[in-house]
């Protein structure tokens, strides 16, 4: 499946009728399991930031942690506690935010959607394929929202390079080149370690979740997986995703000093290229275009963009209210997810059983 095939494909899960609300805007009822995940305090500082969207009506620690204590201080202090079951049975909850660690994430996400709920799950899809696939099959059935937690699907220079895509403005892709690393403290290696796919798995998550959107899920993929340190962590790793005509490399390597400023992401067709480095805050990129399109002149320019409004994870959170909401279409669709998740444990070297 090619790229305007693709991203058509997975533009729009609607949600049907029974989440049109008419008139004064409503307040989505929310929850948050866990306090395990390295994002876990930054996207409850979101929900709480957007108290015109969202209700926070309690956080849990997952049932197979229930012993483990809630931090008490900063975005935690003044939040309710309760068990994952008081949380789930909460009268009016529409959904729930999933940040356990790794590990536990799609058992606790099955639960939630099993309770009716829709989940912001964060990154990745969990340990291997099956058990996200069973995931999704019964969000499918129960026509429930999963927003997964790939940040780059967000940030403004990246919504910019899905828009020029679409639009054909760079022309047949025929390569993309990303990359994302950093230099790994002690600490961090330890949790790399618990993953045989290394920061592959647990870091360039989203990118492959950007290449998937652009190009679709690839016809094959190779794994180079590389461990500088002799401790079992892959830290140099590379990964080519093959299509009919184009390919994509993807770069992770958790030795890299300079790793946040050299993060980046380019894409090139036969008709423009996009240039985004670095990629965060992601409010300018490098725009070449063979011929005008868009708005833009054709040659080399830098294009600035408007900054995030907020936090770095309060846009997920926005769309997320007004998907439930029905006033609009979630961009991600459940096949696409999918096709992410499998891409993923290929790239990392991983099994997907």
């Amino acid at each position: 499946m090619q790229r305007r095939e693709f991203i058509c494909a997975s533009t729009g899960v609607l949600l049907g009728a029974p989440l049109l609300v008419r008139g004064a805007k409503k307040k989505i009822r929310i929850g948050q399991i866990g306090t395990g995940h390295s994002h876990a305090s930054g996207k409850l500082a979101a929900i709480r930031n957007l108290s015109e969207d969202f209700e926070l009506v309690g956080i849990a620690q997952p049932r197979e942690e229930a012993e483990k204590n809630i931090p008490q201080s900063g975005v935690y202090s003044g939040i309710k506690r309760m068990s994952e079951e008081e949380l789930l049975s909460t009268a009016g909850l529409d959904a729930v935010a999933i940040e356990t660690e790794v590990p536990g994430l799609v058992s606790a996400a099955k639960r939630a959607v099993s309770a009716g709920l829709h989940i912001h799950h964060d990154k990745p899809g969990g340990i291997n394929f099956t058990d996200f696939q069973d995931l999704i099959n019964l969000a499918r059935r129960k026509k429930r929202i999963v927003q997964m937690g790939y940040m780059l699907r967000y940030n403004p220079a990246f919504t910019f390079m899905y828009r020029a895509v679409k639009e054909g403005w760079l022309g047949e892709i025929m390569e993309v080149d990303a990359m994302m690393g950093k230099m790994a403290s002690a600490s961090l290696r330890k949790e790399l370690a618990r993953y045989p796919g290394g920061g592959m798995f647990e870091l360039a998550c989203h990118l492959i979740d950007s290449v998937v959107f652009v190009l679709g899920k690839p016809n094959a993929v190779k794994a180079f997986n590389r461990n500088s340190q002799g401790d079992e962590v892959q830290d140099n790793q590379l990964a080519i995703l093959e299509y009919e005509k184009a390919t994509a490399a993807v770069r992770c390597n958790h030795r890299d000093p300079f790793g946040f400023s050299r993060r980046r992401f380019q894409i090139a067709g036969d008709q423009g290229v996009i240039e985004i480095r670095p990629m965060e805050p992601g409010k300018s990129l490098v725009l070449s275009l063979v011929k005008s399109a868009g708005g833009y002149n054709r040659g080399t320019q830098t294009v600035e963009l408007p900054g995030r409004k907020g936090g770095r994870y309060d846009g997920e959170f926005v769309d997320l209210a007004r998907v439930i909401r029905g006033e609009k279409k979630f961009d991600w669709s459940y096949d696409h997810d999918l096709a992410v998740q499998e891409t993923l444990l290929l790239a990392s070297g991983m099994q997907l059983k």
